[in-house]
Order: structure tokens, then C-alpha cells, then sequence
């Protein structure tokens, strides 16, 4: 239920609905694309993670296989992307509650959002397991039934609304209205929404039998992504005109709008509903990760020694949850600073998490390469292989490679490459200088 609550996400929901409106109905090959780059990079993260099982899951393996300058720079990266994907969701959360209450303000709910959900983090993985269960059955309960609402009134047996039957699959324009471009920048976009089926790979290793586990979630994978993400864009796409104004409007939602147009009463409450469930999910396990990927690096001496202290009896990064819970307190007060424009700040800090995304992707791929042939080389058994090695690797890489090109190309995208980029350089050169320290005080 972990892994499953790490790839639905609020960008389920809410976002799909600006891809659909930008793509038109061929948004499903958009997600289709991304949903395979997943199941791909899940598989070598599996076949990694079950041979050595860690806290800093993909930053280890960067660094064993690469150098600990990679692991350094991907560790730190990652780390920042949760820290700042909290602040989002709790803004997110904030939002909705003063949309029930609006006596309590959003800025408010915001820093109450921010500090209750992150108290679940100083329990061990089981208690966090426990609310992610619970969290994550709403959604898998509230994305089934809609499928099963929107698959009868594909087939015309639903009887309310103003929608039914495939007819806006091919009208308004045809399948691809707005060319192969669209599709490929709505790829783009479509990809990031899948972020956070790795989380599995690092709560796996505080659990009994990591290997087990992490095997059970990879395999799972495939039908997670089919039957949430395509399944669902697909029965949207069908139902709904992709030039409907409102699938394009800023945090309406195509699931909201698609149960609309069906005639379903209080859809606006229920989609409200399932986003704070969603959002709170992602809160938490954002911080779970932020956290454990801090006290990774503090293990590998590559963040101040503090954050790898551990409360006794438990194993809980207590010092790395603080540390963790401060940056994310920090970003949500930023909302209570009219002069810094909360929302334009909260949304240029997530525009540059989307290369992270591809980024972490990307370091997989090159660490699977090099570990499965070391594996190899020294003769260990490999538990979960990845599929047709080394060709699908090499695919893998040269679509992650030719993705950040072509983002490099569009408009869009430009800002978000170069700064990310320039994060990157950054933080890695960091990471070169932390390590010849280390090297001339060993020496």
C-alpha cells in the first residue's frame, strides 16, 4: 500500500486535467510513455535494491557505481525535492481546508497541516505504514470507483449526465489535435506525476525481509500504473471534450470536471475530499523520505554527523526528522509573507523539482549498468533481474537523455533546465570538495 500511495499523487487528480487540455485525447499516449519509463526504472532500482538493501536506496547505489560524488549530488537533490514538494502539498491542504472553513485562513492551515502530518514521522516505519495504509485506501477506493462509474457510461449504461459512449476520443479535432509536439511536451509534464514509487525501496530496508518486499512492489508495478493512471486518462479522454475551458483551469481537475459532466452530485466535495487525503499522503511520505535520505547521507559522512543519530529502541532518524521538518516549517511560513507572493514562490520552487524527477531516473539507470555487471563479475546471485539487460537499460538512458534535450528546446522548459542544471553543477561540486576534505583528513 506504500508503493501504491507513492504513485498516486495529487498530480493524478488535479494535474492530468492541464496535460489533457494541452495534448487532447492523445495525453493517454503521453502517460502510456511515462508509465513505461517507470515500470522500467522501478525494475532496475529492484534488482539494485534487492541485492543490497539501504536507507539511501538510488544515492548509495549512485555512489558505489558511480562515485560519491554522484551519490553526494542525487542525495541532496532528492532530499531538496521532498522538502520542497512538502510545503507544496501543505499549501495544497491549506487550500482546501479554508474552502470549509473560511473563518481559519489558509496560512493558518497551512502551518497546522505542515506540523500535525510530520509528528507521524517521529513513530518507526510501521506507524508511518499505518497511516499510508489508510491514506492510500482512499485513493485506491475513490480511483476504482470512478472507473467503474466512467467504464459504464463508456458503454452507455450510465444513466445520468451529460456524457457517455467514446465520441470524444477522435471529435474536436481528432486523436492528436494539436500534433506530435503537444504530445511530447505533455510527456514531459505527464512524467512527473509518477515520482515516489522509489519510496518503497527506502522504507523496504526498515522492514522484515527488504528483499521480499521490495520484489512484491516492483512486480505490482505494472498494473498499478495501467490500471490508475492510463486506465483512468484513457476513460477521461473519452468521456470528456479536451477543450472543455475548465480541464485547463488551475487546480479544477479532470476528475472532478469527468464526474460533473455525469451528473454526480456533491462531485466537488468528493474530489476535494480524496485531493487532501491525497496531499496529506504525499506530505508524509515526502517527509518519511526527506528524512531517511538525510540520515543516509549523514551515514556516508556526506551531512553533519548529527543527522545520523537514532532514537534508541526504534532506529528513528530523530535529529534528521528535525532537521527535515525545519526547511519544510521555513517554506510554509513563506505564506504568511504577502510581500513574497506565497503561491508564485511555492510555484517556481516546484517548477524546479521536475528536473530532479528526471535526474533521479536517469542516475538509476547508469547505476543498474555498472552494479549488475559487478554483481556479475563477483558471481552473487541476482534475486529480481532486469528485463532484457542490457538493451532496455540503454533504451531507458538514451529516452531519459533525449527527454531533457528536447526540454531544452521548448520554451517552457528552458528556465527550468538551465536552473536546475546549474543546481546540479553546483551541488556536485560541493560534493567534490566535501570528498578531498575527507580524503586529506584520512590521510
Amino acid at each position: 500500500m506504500m508503493s501504491i500511495a507513492g504513485v498516486i499523487g495529487g498530480a493524478l487528480f488535479v494535474g492530468s486535467g492541464s496535460v489533457i487540455h494541452s495534448a487532447g485525447p492523445a495525453a493517454v499516449l503521453a502517460y502510456l510513455a511515462g508509465g513505461i519509463l517507470v515500470v522500467l526504472v522501478m525494475r532496475m532500482l529492484g534488482e539494485m535494491a534487492t541485492s543490497s538493501p539501504d536507507t539511501g536506496s538510488f544515492s548509495t547505489y549512485a555512489e558505489r557505481a558511480i562515485g560519491r560524488w554522484a551519490g553526494f549530488t542525487i542525495g541532496w537533490l532528492y532530499w531538496g525535492y521532498w522538502v520542497i514538494l512538502m510545503a507544496w502539498e501543505a499549501y495544497v491542504a491549506g487550500k482546501i481546508l479554508h474552502g470549509w472553513f473560511p473563518s481559519v485562513s489558509i496560512n493558518e492551515f497551512v502551518l497546522m497541516a505542515t506540523l500535525a502530518l510530520i509528528c507521524v514521522n517521529f513513530f518507526n516505519v510501521k506507524h508511518y505504514g499505518e497511516f499510508e495504509f489508510w491514506f492510500a485506501l482512499i485513493k485506491v477506493v475513490a480511483i476504482v470507483c470512478f472507473l467503474v462509474v466512467c467504464t459504464a457510461a463508456v458503454m452507455n449504461l450510465w444513466p445520468t449526465g451529460e456524457v457517455s459512449g467514446m465520441a470524444n476520443l477522435t471529435a474536436h479535432g481528432g486523436f492528436m489535435p494539436n500534433g506530435i509536439e503537444s504530445v511530447v511536451v505533455a510527456m514531459l509534464g505527464a512524467m512527473f506525476a509518477f515520482l515516489g514509487a522509489e519510496i518503497v525501496t527506502i522504507a523496504a530496508s526498515e522492514s522484515k525481509d527488504p528483499a521480499g518486499q521490495i520484489v512484491k512492489a516492483t512486480n505490482s508495478v505494472v498494473w498499478r500504473v495501467c490500471l490508475f493512471y492510463i486506465g483512468s486518462i484513457f476513460l477521461i479522454v473519452c468521456l470528456v471534450p479536451w477543450n472543455d475551458p475548465l480541464m485547463g483551469t488551475s487546480g479544477y481537475g479532470s476528475y472532478r470536471r469527468t464526474l460533473e459532466l455525469l451528473g454526480i452530485p456533491g462531485a466537488e466535495f468528493v474530489m476535494n475530499f480524496v485531493v487532501l487525503t491525497s496531499v496529506s499522503s504525499c506530505l508524509i511520505s515526502a517527509h518519511y523520505t526527506a528524512s531517511r535520505m538525510l540520515f543516509s547521507l549523514a551515514q556516508r559522512g556526506d551531512a553533519p554527523a548529527i543527522f545520523k543519530m537514532t532514537r534508541a529502541g526504534t532506529g528513528v532518524p530523530v535529529f534528521a526528522i528535525i532537521g527535515s521538518c525545519s526547511i519544510a516549517i521555513f517554506c510554509a511560513l513563506i505564506n504568511f509573507s504577502e510581500a513574497l507572493r506565497p503561491k508564485d514562490v511555492l510555484d517556481t520552487l516546484m517548477n524546479t523539482t521536475g528536473m530532479i524527477a528526471m535526474l533521479v531516473y536517469l542516475v538509476i539507470a547508469c547505476s543498474q549498468l555498472k552494479m549488475r555487471r559487478k554483481l556479475e563479475a563477483e558471481g552473487k546471485q541476482i534475486r529480481l533481474k532486469m528485463w532484457l539487460f542490457p538493451w532496455l537499460t540503454y533504451l531507458s538512458i538514451v529516452f531519459i537523455v533525449g527527454c531533457l534535450v528536447t526540454m531544452a528546446f521548448v520554451e517552457e522548459y528552458q528556465v527550468l533546465v538551465v536552473s536546475t542544471g546549474i543546481a546540479a553543477i553546483v551541488v556536485a561540486l560541493i560534493g567534490v570538495i566535501v570528498h578531498q576534505r575527507a580524503l586529506k583528513q584520512a590521510a
